[in-house]
């Protein structure tokens, strides 16, 4: 393929050759990889089936490369305050093991949060002997205000450490107020955590203007790469209250000399890097790590403001003839507070098992979490596709009832 046959272009799938649905919108899930990606692997497969160990190099510094853009596109300082990651879920967890816990000290989560940015924290508390406080997430969408009047009084009530948050709401869509929830945190002495991963690649983010300490990220929903990749964001300042429990050989300082540079180099003793690098303990996912920047590099193309101003206009298309349907939408009325998503709630009376199924059997990819229907596009659907996406959802009505 040359050049522009490779090009993205907004409201284009041509660059998703294969897609089977007549219409996808489950990037919030997975995201079927691009041509590009697909091509980005291929090299990599490529590259070492020819040269075997001596193709390493080039591909570690495709890391380096790609930590360099991901800092870029979150607002971080420099690339070392990224470090690459198996998952998001991964990541959430390397930070809460290395966390400087002391006994009796608090984390608080959210009820109605994705498992991933509760399960670690819930199991760093059991360990080191901390308390793990869950607020009532579902009232972001409902009552922001008051929901930050007892984040602040739980915060006032001293011993909290680090509050842990998703940037999205998965089974709303709805995008929280980071910058106003870090400024709580830091007034009493606590850290902010953030689940990035329904963020990332479609909502606009700036770490560090939003004054985000850490943050986890998966590669393959809005990033648009494959499962096996992801990152974490750590404040330098904030990297300095971990301690290097999960650390692996090549969390050391020069960790590799030994293999290079004759005899004499191996040693146990080498420092542990500083900063959140530690966590990049051992080997990684060359052909996901690949697949991610392969697949950054058409979303900072086809450019991240404008991404998301297209998928607005695919979501206003659909969710005004849904409310017509009897849908009840959760995206929130103030655009600052949306995201990629958009979430439905069936009409009363509605099987919504049997309303997923008959919307995916029409070939509307779609999602269920946690009993709403979530569709979401991204830059490669046209928004005419809405049409057909209502359409389905006048018929699995008559179906589910």
């Amino acid at each position: 393929r040359d050049a522009r046959e490779l090009t993205p272009r907004i409201g284009s799938r041509d660059l998703f050759t294969g897609l089977e649905p007549l219409v996808y919108m489950n990037h919030a899930g997975i995201s079927p990889p691009s041509v590009c990606v697909r091509k980005a692997i291929a090299t990599l497969l490529a590259d070492y089936g020819k040269k075997g160990a001596s193709a390493y190099p080039s591909w570690a510094a495709q890391r380096d490369r790609l930590r360099a853009k991901l800092a870029s596109l979150v607002g971080a300082a420099s690339p070392a305050s990224i470090a690459l990651a198996p998952n998001t879920t991964r990541g959430i967890s390397d930070v809460a093991l290395s966390f400087d816990w002391k006994q009796g000290d608090r984390v608080v989560l959210f009820e109605g949060e994705f498992p991933a940015n509760v399960t670690p924290w819930q199991q760093a508390a059991a360990t080191f002997g901390a308390e793990a406080t869950l607020l009532d997430g579902r009232r972001f969408l409902s009552d922001e205000g008051g929901l930050l009047e007892d984040l602040e009084r739980v915060l006032a009530g001293g011993r909290v450490r680090i509050v842990a948050v998703s940037a999205v709401q998965f089974q709303t869509g709805f995008r929280v107020p980071l910058r106003a929830m870090s400024e709580l945190c830091h007034a009493r002495g606590a850290l902010l955590f953030v689940d990035a991963v329904q963020a990332c690649g479609m909502v606009p983010v700036d770490f560090s203007a939003e004054g985000v300490d850490f943050a986890a990220c998966g590669a393959h929903k809005w990033l648009m790469g494959l499962e096996g990749a992801g990152f974490v964001f750590a404040h330098p300042d904030a990297a300095r209250r971990l301690v290097p429990r999960v650390a692996g050989w090549l969390s050391h300082e020069e960790p590799i000399s030994f293999l290079f540079e004759g005899p004499g180099h191996l040693r146990h003793d080498r420092p542990i890097r500083e900063g959140i690098g530690f966590i990049e303990g051992g080997n990684a996912s060359a052909t996901a790590f690949a697949a991610l920047e392969a697949a950054l590099d058409l979303t900072l193309r086809v450019g991240l403001e404008a991404t998301f101003e297209h998928v607005q206009q695919v979501n206003d298309a659909i969710e005004g003839p849904a409310v017509e349907l009897g849908f009840r939408s959760l995206r929130s009325p103030d655009p600052a507070k949306r995201s990629g998503s958009l979430c439905l709630v069936p009409p009363a009376g509605v099987d919504v098992v049997r309303l997923y199924q008959e919307i995916v059997k029409q070939g509307v990819a779609c999602a269920m979490p946690d009993g709403n229907i979530r569709f979401s596009a991204h830059w490669p659907n046209a928004v005419d596709e809405a049409d057909q996406v209502v359409l389905t959802l006048e018929h699995a009505i008559g179906v589910a009832k």
